[in-house]
């Protein structure tokens, strides 16, 4: 018999949610590249939750396009080295608060290997298994009904390129990812995880075809020419 759940009052709800880097261009050519974790996808669009203050957010707006770069738990380290670090310059008070300081050189902080886009002038980081390019469609204010107004920004992106490391492809399907061979690097409560190997539990919703799932955005996105 479970425990009776107690009324807690966390600082932060981030349970587990997959990391991202996002890589953006900035105004002066030079690229951006920011890991976050409030990102969730639906078909071939995903929602972003950004710090208003962001460069990456500041890059979103200004230009409307980016890539979604999906670090594995290999490449954990490389995302670490970018824990603190901001492209904005000055840095933002926020920021300074938590002791971040700007550098401009993210990729090669990091140690990523930039290699261009299809669709898209941000760059892709070739280590990262999945790498999705993507334009902006909408955003939205997060909280503004409360007196964090302004201090949060959704982005909805829709995907234009998916690029995946042949060592991520199902056997036998040239286009789906194997979630037995894929190991996203997860952040719950700012601490990095990755996943367990193999199913918990046989999954009912599994026994859909995936194919079912297609997003007419597939098509839309075939019509986009490759630079």
């Amino acid at each position: 018999m479970p425990s009776n759940p107690l009324s807690i009052e966390p600082a932060i709800l981030y349970v587990g949610t997959p990391v991202v880097l996002i890589s953006t261009k900035n105004e002066d050519g030079s690229d951006n590249l920011a890991p976050m974790s409030s990102a969730f996808w639906l078909g071939w669009r995903c929602l972003l939750g950004l710090g208003a203050s962001s460069k990456t957010t500041e890059n979103l707006i200004r230009t409307g396009e980016c890539v979604l770069n999906l670090p594995s738990v290999a490449e954990v380290a490389a995302v670490d080295r970018l824990a603190r670090l901001t492209g904005s310059n000055p840095v933002p008070a926020k920021k300074l608060e938590r002791n971040y300081r700007h550098e401009a050189r993210k990729f090669e902080i990091a140690g990523l290997t930039p290699i261009a886009s299809e669709t898209v002038a941000p760059l892709r980081a070739l280590e990262c298994p999945i790498q999705m390019e993507a334009v902006v469609a909408a955003q939205h204010g997060i909280g503004d009904d409360g007196p964090w107004k302004g201090g949060t920004i959704a982005f909805e992106v829709r995907i234009q390129r998916v690029h995946a490391h042949p060592e991520v492809l199902m056997d036998g399907h040239e286009n789906r990812i194997d979630p037995d061979k894929w190991r996203p690097l997860m952040m719950s409560f700012q601490k990095f995880y990755g996943l367990a190997d193999g199913q918990v539990h046989p999954s009912r919703l599994a026994e859909i075809p995936e194919a079912a799932y297609r997003s007419p955005d597939v098509d839309r996105a075939r019509l986009v020419a490759a630079e």
